[in-house]
């Protein structure tokens, strides 16, 4: 991770410090800015007193390990509460300091969310129970404050960056908890570069071989591509300067994954995404007819997902093009929309269903278990289905007539006989598909059935199929 002296953390502290002022600056009076930034240096000060002699397993000053959550923090749009809770975020896990020190130095908003980022301890519980109870606590904080789980990620992204200097097995059980737990978790906020980030350390730590592997193959292909992306890079600014459209253009290569490294036998043009950034949407659509005047587009390819969000809130316009003797995948979006694309929840105007996220938290809350992770992956990708009166109900993929139904009540739940799907009659356990519309016809009698908590994925719909059979077996 670089050097462990005075000069590193000065360099980030100035990143992070320039970070805040760029974000907030304009929102805030002077006074309430030289305010913020004050209570940010103490808490800095704080944290840097209370983890004085404390080293890392990998034998760098703890400190280093605090200011890179800040930093993911303050790049991603966090407020300043967050800030000075990511500086602290360890200091009662790890220090003699307490939560009430917290409180009383920087109020009861800083000391919730360090409380929500403090693991459980107990001196009678297992660890398995300890690890359920700490997702629990961090759950239940965030069904009302999100930027807890946030910091979670910044924290669990530097861990995983830096994971080498544990054993083996450990470094294993936190990859896989990542990528059950906290991927699916940040698809749904929006944040898909978060979650991607997430996923590809996550799948590093878990195929190591395999990761090395695909990074010398990409390095390969940068290498064997360079000359040709720098031409193509040239005639597309030279194009957009004499028609004075202002580009950013920028390369992205897939991170390593299970499926990219499936994909690499496919070459280049399933490895590589040119990144293009507009000011505004209609920018978009002008320079997607340049882009398609420089190269043939490739018939099929073209994916609007600026006026049609994708599953995961993603907003670009994608296209295929050939380049000459290569296709060349394409990703046109606005300044604005990437720091949706980026930060998801957490940046400015970006449109989050708070309710529903509360919703499936609760639901995962009153399950069985301390959460149940298949509920969450599906949970992460979305669809929309109509009522017949042209309500939209937002769903996971993969739910059923049976879903929807519990999702409008758990009455209609409990006493649903058969759906119509867009006019025509289908099964309960018969799976839904954007756009369709439901209808669920009933019968006078309750049937539920063990059965239908195969044919139902959603939280709310298992667990009150759960309540009904276990109050059945007991009047039984």
């Amino acid at each position: 991770m670089g050097k462990f002296d005075s000069q590193t953390e000065q360099r980030l502290m100035s990143d992070i410090m320039e970070l805040l002022v760029t974000h907030y600056g304009a929102e805030l009076s002077e006074d309430e800015l030289d305010h913020e930034i004050d209570r940010v240096e103490l808490a800095l000060k704080d944290a840097r007193s209370s983890h004085q002699g404390q080293v890392r397993k990998s034998g760098e000053p703890y400190i280093f390990h605090p200011l890179r959550v800040t930093h993911l923090a303050a790049r991603h749009w966090m407020d300043f509460p967050s800030i000075i809770a990511a500086l602290l975020h360890d200091v009662v896990e790890d220090t003699p300091v307490t939560l009430t020190d917290v409180e009383k130095k920087y109020g009861h908003e800083v000391a919730h969310l360090v409380d929500g980022l403090t693991k459980v301890t107990s001196e009678i519980m297992t660890r398995d129970d300890l690890k359920k109870e700490t997702y629990r606590k961090t759950l239940l904080v965030a069904i009302d404050d999100i930027r807890v789980l946030c910091l979670k990620f910044w924290d669990r992204i530097d861990n995983l960056r830096t994971i080498d200097a544990l054993p083996q097995h450990k470094q294993k059980l936190i990859a896989e908890e990542t990528r059950v737990f906290y991927v699916p978790l940040a698809q749904h906020l929006g944040m898909g570069y978060v979650a991607t980030e997430l996923e590809s350390l996550s799948y590093s730590v878990l195929y190591p071989r395999r990761a090395n592997s695909y990074g010398e193959a990409i390095a390969v292909q940068k290498e064997e591509n360079d000359d040709f992306l720098r031409k193509v890079r040239a005639r597309i600014i030279n194009t957009c300067e004499q028609q004075k459209l202002d580009v950013l253009v920028k390369d992205r290569w897939r991170p390593f994954s299970v499926a990219s490294a499936q994909r690499r036998q496919r070459g280049f043009a399933s490895l590589f995404t040119l990144e293009v950034q507009v000011n505004r949407l209609m920018d978009a659509y002008l320079f997607l007819g340049i882009l398609h005047g420089l190269f043939p587009p490739i018939p099929g390819k073209l994916r609007d997902h600026l006026n049609l969000t994708s599953q995961h809130g993603y907003q670009a316009l994608k296209t295929t093009v050939q380049a000459g003797e290569q296709r060349l995948r394409v990703e046109i979006t606005t300044r604005k929309l990437t720091r949706f694309n980026e930060s998801g929840v957490l940046a400015p105007g970006f449109k989050f269903r708070h309710e529903n996220f509360r919703d499936l938290i609760k639901s995962l809350m009153e399950g069985e278990s301390a959460f149940d992770t298949e509920s969450m992956r599906l949970a992460s990708a979305t669809i929309q289905v109509y009522t017949p009166e042209g309500e939209v109900r937002t769903l996971p993929e993969g739910s059923s007539v049976l879903d929807f139904a519990f999702d409008i009540h758990d009455s209609l739940g409990l006493h649903a006989r058969r759906g119509m799907i867009n006019g025509r009659t289908r099964q309960l356990k018969t799976r839904l598909l954007d756009g369709d519309q439901v209808l669920v016809e009933t019968a006078e009698k309750s049937e539920v059935l063990p059965k239908w908590l195969e044919w139902a994925v959603t939280p709310r719909a298992r667990n009150s199929i759960r309540r009904y059979l276990r109050n059945k077996i007991r009047a039984s």
